[in-house]
């Protein structure tokens, strides 16, 4: 399991495709009482038309793609899974080794905003000492991962992971962090891997306790809520999860169709108090994480992930009276529409929970959301562990 050294080079011929495809796309009717800004109905046609406008005037993949790889990128055949992974060895210098895994329908460029302060926080006004080695892996049938062979999930990526961390870096311990998939990847990893994950950091939860603990008002509470946003927004969830295929029939061909469905997610699930997409993301950036799909082809095997939890038998929950042991740390942030976290006290049941905090604001899109009120969290529960 030797790492080869990577750097990102679409063909020209992929770039000048992606491109016609998008330039001839044909647009669905649109309801005559649809605002300039209306996603009630599932996306907004003005602001989409915005955006295949700026991807075919303004957007340019060249130069993002030579800002990428910018960054040291490697892959490694794991288990004959191929696996993309950024390797950042900042000013940890080979110690205090930090997982990120990202989620759907994200990237490792989901990461982009804390990069710097992680690795080299002396340079963003933090303190040497708190640096980490940064290991930020594209999730397998993600990005520039290769595709599985057939459908799997976190727990087997979890195990992917622990390979990549132990027996093809050499790191003897790690501190590991997700939200989204990549909260289940880590909740698994704290679970099924605790002889070499020193801790675990969440900003969503991943395995949960038995739902027979729902037992208090609040808990209650929130599993009302939970299950009343999953019924307005939860279509995707079962449509990847049970017919990942048909999905896949329907835009594979159409990168803008890629796009549309991806957007949405991040117009619907990050925090409105914050501004709008233009303002929290950008047009430019969101490109970029969804160029992480059309131009790898990587948009079908990316929801694979949701049925490879059916398949692998993993589940999303943890057996009555188990509990992740390792030291865990909780990022809580109140604007994640789709996936509200629950109360503390049941977060308690299920993990051996050392720190957490509720932030001011933030949704599900944490690191690239609010990345001071992510770097400053995850930099506190870090001194948790000796470098």
């Amino acid at each position: 399991m030797q790492a080869r050294p990577f750097a990102i080079h679409v063909p020209d011929q992929k770039l000048a495709d992606a491109r016609q495809r998008v330039q001839a796309f044909q647009w669905p009717d649109m309801p005559t009482d649809e605002a300039a800004d209306d996603w009630s109905r599932g996306a907004s046609t003005t602001w989409l038309k915005g955006l295949q406008a700026y991807w075919l005037n303004s957007y340019n993949w060249r130069a993002v793609e030579a800002e990428l790889n910018l960054l040291p990128q490697f892959q490694v055949t794991i288990d004959g899974q191929d696996i993309h992974f950024l390797h950042i060895v900042g000013e940890a210098g080979g110690k205090r080794p930090l997982l990120l895994s990202h989620g759907w329908p994200g990237s490792p460029f989901e990461f982009h905003k804390v990069i710097g302060p992680l690795a080299f926080p002396s340079q963003h006004g933090g303190k040497a000492e708190d640096a980490f080695d940064l290991i930020i892996p594209s999730l397998p049938g993600y990005g520039f991962s290769g595709r599985p062979a057939r459908p799997i999930g976190p727990r087997t990526t979890a195990g992917l992971f622990r390979k990549l961390m132990v027996d093809v870096l050499g790191y003897a311990k790690f501190i590991a962090q997700g939200g989204d998939w990549g909260s289940v990847v880590t909740s698994w990893l704290g679970l099924d891997h605790a002889d070499v994950v020193s801790g675990i950091h969440l900003n969503m939860m991943g395995l949960r306790p038995d739902l027979s603990t729902l037992t208090t008002p609040e808990r209650g509470a929130w599993a009302q809520k939970s299950q009343a946003m999953m019924q307005m927004g939860g279509a995707y969830f079962q449509l990847q999860t049970t017919r990942p295929q048909l999905l896949a029939m329907a835009v594979s061909d159409s990168p803008f169709g890629q796009a549309a469905w991806i957007v949405e997610k991040f117009q619907n699930w990050s925090d409105p108090s914050q501004g709008n997409l233009d303002t929290i993301f950008g047009k430019q950036d969101l490109l970029t994480n969804i160029m992480h799909y059309v131009l790898t082809d990587r948009f079908a095997t990316s929801v694979w992930f949701y049925r490879g939890v059916l398949e692998e038998g993993s589940g999303y929950f943890l057996q009555p009276g188990q509990r992740i042991e390792v030291p865990t740390g909780f990022a809580n942030f109140p604007g994640d529409s789709i996936f509200p976290n629950p109360p503390r006290d049941w977060v308690e049941l299920g993990y051996n929970l050392q720190q957490w905090t509720d932030m001011p604001y933030g949704g599900h899109f944490a690191a690239w959301e609010a990345p001071d009120l992510f770097v400053r969290d995850l930099t506190s529960f870090g001194r948790r562990f000796a470098s």
